[in-house]
């Protein structure tokens, strides 16, 4: 089902940059800096910086449940917002007006209605909101103050009515109510106990499990019927996956990815009459798994999917087997992915990805075989300009297999280059293949990025992942050093020119980079990163207090590991950056608080480090609205160019 668009522990936003006076600017600046170094980039190849980063002409696109009707996001007064069109008459609305946020996810309900959600300035307390498609207006929903609400079932048989989450009776808690969202009435479904994180529904919509988090344990519950109570069925450490992913279509059994007694989480049918996991769907001999395709019409399982190098799929299916092929066969060269279709399985929505474009929005008529585009994303970019992402792999010091991707730049040397070493926020996360402006924007300008799935990410196995724990600075941080070694020794990297960025953990791990291995950034760019693990463990949303036992086994317990936390936070080594840095953070960032960055720029200004500090009052983890996207990357030019480039 369709989920507002949520934010992850510490997952980077990332997509971010001024005016056009400044921009004409310091591309001037940059194209002679660049000329400097020898000429290794044709100024005639520069790609102008906003070009990047602005708005898509058009993106996530949708169709409605009879098939009549399109929707996407596109810009409008430099926000985000939904448009729909008729299908047949050609009628395009705009049916939401937001000229303070972006519209941050939506979805149809019945053929009639769009909800989505949107918080205020990136605090993250998304409110619900419908809007009409005939353009009439969208109404807040959930009008509460410090409240964030969540989607929980769009009831696909219902038109008027859906199943949030919402916090309004206890900031720490998420009960369910069913929402009409025509009149805004609100309706308890089930109350919180107080420490269930997460409700399932059964293809009836009915709610049939709750995932609680205990100290360090999940306990899934489980009910039969409405009228039933919730029971445990299991009690697992968290560090063992077992995930519902959707009910069986007699919605006696569901199917769940889970890693008990292996290490990749793989796909099985469960029946919780017996406790039992009875079919393994699917398993893959290298990578977790947890992608599940169905067909709702015909009532069974389609497919899986994965992701190693790439995201790949498998069919069990004939039918959608042959309609991805016919896909492939018409959009060559891209990764083709369905991202929606109507009720009775006719149209499909087709999105296309790559390492070099954004791609573009399809509709595809099944029955005729008739493929219409609907937009391109970002149609002002060049493929043939645009660099590629590479899957690479090295061994750690300590023997490990160490994925990532390495993007050089299009024309010039591919030896000896300035490089920026990138790792992903989570940092129980990873990074994928695919669009990254940011990468491309860099490599534009003849700089190298390596991006590197370090021990903690996920993707990888249960004993990887376990491999990142209490590991923040140490071995974490040792493998991006051995991706600088790495580089350095295969003859990419200039030892002098290596830059570390990233964004929330990338941003720590800037820090930590600039603090415990000074001899080997020439700068550091640190985006909503915490610099002090002991104020990042404290000032928590509430709503993730359940969940402190956990970052306490992951991250260290601030009163028994005292001594690791002192040893791992940037802020009590600032005696040992001496390299020039560059801060960026949001004035309202519930997960990484300002405080995070002012300790560290105030420390480092003390001593007479150069620090360029940027702090948007209108932002929280990440900028989302796009002059501050301009602002940001304009900044990080200027900063590359001095620092590293000359």
């Amino acid at each position: 089902m369709n989920k507002y668009k949520t934010l992850c522990f510490y997952l980077a936003l990332a997509t971010l940059l001024l005016s056009i006076g400044a921009c004409a600017k310091t591309t001037v600046e940059t194209k002679t800096k660049m000329e400097m170094r020898g000429g290794r980039v044709d100024k005639t190849e520069f790609i102008p910086l906003r070009d990047f980063f602005k708005n898509p002409v058009a993106s996530a696109f949708s169709i409605s449940p009879d098939g009549a009707k399109i929707a996407w996001t596109a810009p409008w007064q430099d926000r985000m917002n939904i448009f729909v069109k008729d299908i047949e008459s050609g009628e395009v609305t705009r049916i939401t007006a937001s000229t303070e946020r972006s519209v941050s996810g939506y979805s149809w309900v019945g053929n009639s209605h769009i909800i989505y959600g949107q918080d205020t300035g990136g605090d993250e307390n998304l409110h619900t909101y419908s809007a009409p498609i005939d353009g009439s207006g969208a109404t807040d929903l959930t009008p509460f103050e410090n409240t964030r609400t969540d989607l929980v079932d769009e009831l696909d048989n219902d038109d008027e009515h859906i199943l949030i989450t919402m916090n309004k009776r206890d900031p720490r808690l998420f009960d369910v109510f069913k929402l009409n969202i025509i009149t805004g009435e609100l309706t308890l479904e089930a109350e919180n106990p107080g420490n269930v994180s997460q409700w399932i529904t059964d293809h009836a919509g009915v709610l049939r499990i709750a995932i609680v988090k205990q100290g360090g344990n999940d306990i899934v519950l489980y009910r039969k019927t409405s009228q039933d109570e919730f029971a445990p069925i299991k009690t697992l450490d968290f560090r063992t996956t077992f995930s519902p992913l959707l009910f069986d279509f007699d919605n006696n059994k569901f199917y769940v990815t889970t890693n008990i007694d292996r290490d990749n989480t793989a796909i099985y049918l469960y029946n919780p009459d017996n406790n039992e996991l009875e079919t393994m769907i699917f398993e893959h001999p290298e990578v977790d798994v947890s992608n599940l395709i169905a067909s709702k019409k015909r009532k069974v399982v389609i497919g899986a999917g994965y992701y190693s190098d790439k995201h790949h799929y498998v069919f069990f299916d004939d039918e959608r087997e042959e309609v991805q092929l016919d896909l492939e066969n018409l959009l060559p060269e891209y990764e083709v992915v369905v991202t929606g279709i109507s009720k009775d399985e006719t149209k499909m929505i087709v999105r296309t990805y790559s390492d070099k474009s954004l791609g573009a929005g399809y509709i595809y008529d099944i029955p005729s075989k008739k493929l219409e585009k609907i937009a391109d994303v970002s149609p002002w970019l060049d493929e043939s300009r645009m660099s590629a992402m590479k899957p690479i792999t090295f061994t750690s010091r300590d023997g490990l297999t160490i994925h990532g991707y390495l993007s050089l730049p299009v024309k010039g040397p591919q030896k000896n280059l300035p490089v920026v070493l990138n790792p992903h926020g989570g940092p129980w996360a990873r990074d994928h293949w695919g669009f990254n402006p940011e990468v491309q924007f860099l490599n534009n300008r003849g700089i190298a990025v390596l991006q590197i799935n370090f021990r903690g990410s996920t993707g990888y196995g249960k004993s990887f992942w376990e491999k990142g724990f209490k590991q923040w600075g140490l071995n974490m941080q040792n493998d991006l050093t051995d991706a600088v070694k790495w580089m350095v020794d295969s003859g990419i990297a200039d030892p002098k020119k290596v830059a570390i960025y990233g964004v929330s953990y990338g941003g720590y791990a800037t820090l930590a980079g600039l603090a415990f291995t000074p001899e080997i950034y020439a700068c550091g760019i640190d985006y909503v990163g915490p610099s002090n693990l002991f104020t990042l463990l404290e000032s928590i949303p509430p709503y993730w207090e359940p969940e402190i036992d956990r970052f306490y086994t992951m991250i260290g317990d601030p009163i028994r590991d005292k001594k690791l936390l002192t040893q791992i936070s940037p802020v009590f080594h600032v005696d040992q950056i001496t390299a020039p840095l560059f801060v960026a953070q949001g004035a309202n960032d519930p997960r990484v608080k300002q405080a995070e960055s002012d300790q560290i720029v105030e420390a480092l200004r003390k001593r007479g480090v150069a620090v360029e500090y940027m702090v948007k009052e209108n932002e929280g983890h990440g900028f989302m609205n796009q002059e501050n996207k301009f602002d940001f990357y304009e900044k990080m030019e200027v900063f590359l160019n001095k620092h590293l480039l000359q």
